[in-house]
């Protein structure tokens, strides 16, 4: 190995590690948020379904928001860059309105003036801080660094569970100022160590953007992007987006409903229900690197399908064996083939972009379709649910797969097309 090569692999991981640790913190916020939220709505609500709605308003707000401040990112030129700007200034914003929450419980519409201004803030630079991983690591082993990102998302689960038990029923204004803390931590050193402004992507987008045709080469704004995809003949880009929209759908339906599956069909107590999910957690982050390197040697679409294949399996696997501990099994195994979903993803979306400039676009349009499938699709499985009984919800989820498999094999068929197309 070279010791350019060597150089540029040291600040790839480097650069990781950094993004993990941004990702780390903001996810600290937002599953602490996820869990603890709701007892403070529901001191003043007896409805679940508005309590529901209300803790729905953050996936809402990122639909619209996470596509538009990506590609204002993407255009975004200063001396320290694209990326680490707007997250000097959102991080520690977003800290302050989520320390303030506890302090607001009293007042219903003060509560939820703070909790729309904190899912407004955050929403605005969530996908900024993982577009620093197509900045500076190649394409080649982009699925590693973002398996380190995800596995640091998953690991908030577990802070949020220690702190919720540690903390909240003695000090609750403590324990939500401890996200808060780290938030404030991680983008102090984001801003100290990282000048995106130096990165491989944002040279190249500079670079793009100071061609000398600036009516071919402007610099393109989220709806540039969304009709550009909506225009390419290959479809490649729209179906991937399609996948993921299916794929999304199906894994929110195997989270959300869960505890309900428990009490329904198993027979178990609400808690006892709760706990289904909690080992697939560690199946998750110890499926998560490996699947990384089996798509960088393998391909990132067939693991993709191999994965969306292994998640229906275990679905139904879970129907066959329906016990707790068959259910808990069902669940590790799903949550290890949607390990190569999540890690690969977006990583695929980058690969397809046409050029640096819309990086953090694209990964807003990850956001779209991932959260558009998780509002919509335990909608649809509970619908089903309806039809067929909860005994057959796994199954249930299995099928809304189906077409994902689908839509990803017809992706991989359309790239080896054009890889062996004749050149014009």
């Amino acid at each position: 190995m070279t010791r350019t090569s060597a150089g540029k692999r040291g600040g790839g991981r480097r650069i990781t590690l950094l993004v993990a640790l941004a990702v780390f913190a903001q996810e600290s916020t937002w599953n602490f948020y996820e869990s603890q939220v709701p007892p403070l709505l529901r001191q003043h609500l007896t409805s679940a379904a508005l309590v529901g709605l209300l803790m729905g308003m953050d996936n809402l707000l990122g639909i619209f928001i996470q596509p538009w401040i990506g590609a204002r990112s993407d255009r975004t030129r200063t001396s320290w860059g694209r990326r680490i700007p707007f997250l000097v200034v959102g991080m520690p914003v977003a800290a302050a309105l989520f320390a303030v929450i506890p302090h607001t419980a009293s007042s219903l519409p003060l509560l939820i003036a703070v909790m729309f201004s904190y899912a407004l803030v955050a929403n605005s630079f969530k996908p900024i801080a993982e577009a620093l991983v197509p900045d500076f690591v190649s394409a080649g082993r982009r699925s590693r660094a973002n398996a380190a990102v995800k596995i640091a998302s998953s690991l908030t689960t577990i802070v949020a569970a220690l702190v919720s038990l540690l903390l909240v029923d003695d000090h609750l204004n403590i324990a939500f100022a401890i996200p808060s803390l780290i938030m404030v931590v991680s983008v102090v050193v984001l801003g100290v160590t990282v000048r995106d402004s130096r990165s491989p992507g944002y040279r190249s987008a500079v670079a793009e953007s100071l061609a000398k045709d600036r009516a071919e080469h402007a610099d393109p704004r989220v709806r540039d992007v969304f009709a550009d995809i909506l225009r390419d003949r290959d479809r490649s880009r729209l179906l991937l987006l399609v996948a993921i929209f299916l794929f999304g759908g199906a894994w929110a339906a195997s989270r959300s409903l869960v505890t309900p599956y428990g009490m329904e069909a198993l027979g178990m107590s609400r808690g006892a229900a709760g706990g289904l999910t909690l080992p697939s957690g560690v199946a998750f982050i110890l499926a998560a690197y490996p699947a990384a390197v089996l798509a960088e040697r393998h391909g990132r679409l067939r693991v993709m399908a191999a994965g969306m294949t292994v998640f229906a399996a275990a679905m139904v696997l879970g129907t066959t064996v329906r016990t707790p501990t068959g259910t808990v099994v069902a669940m590790c195994v799903a949550a290890a083939g949607g390990a190569c979903v999540l890690v690969n993803a977006v990583v695929v979306l980058w690969n397809l972009a046409p050029s640096a400039r819309v990086f953090a676009a694209y990964g807003g349009l990850y956001t779209v379709g991932w959260s558009g499938g998780g509002f919509l699709g335990p909608a649809l499985v509970g619908a089903m649910v309806d039809v067929n009984g909860w005994p057959l919800m796994l199954v249930d989820t299995a099928a809304v797969t189906v077409p994902a498999i689908a839509v990803v094999t017809r992706i991989g068929a359309l790239r080896r097309r054009s890889a062996t197309a004749p050149a014009k």
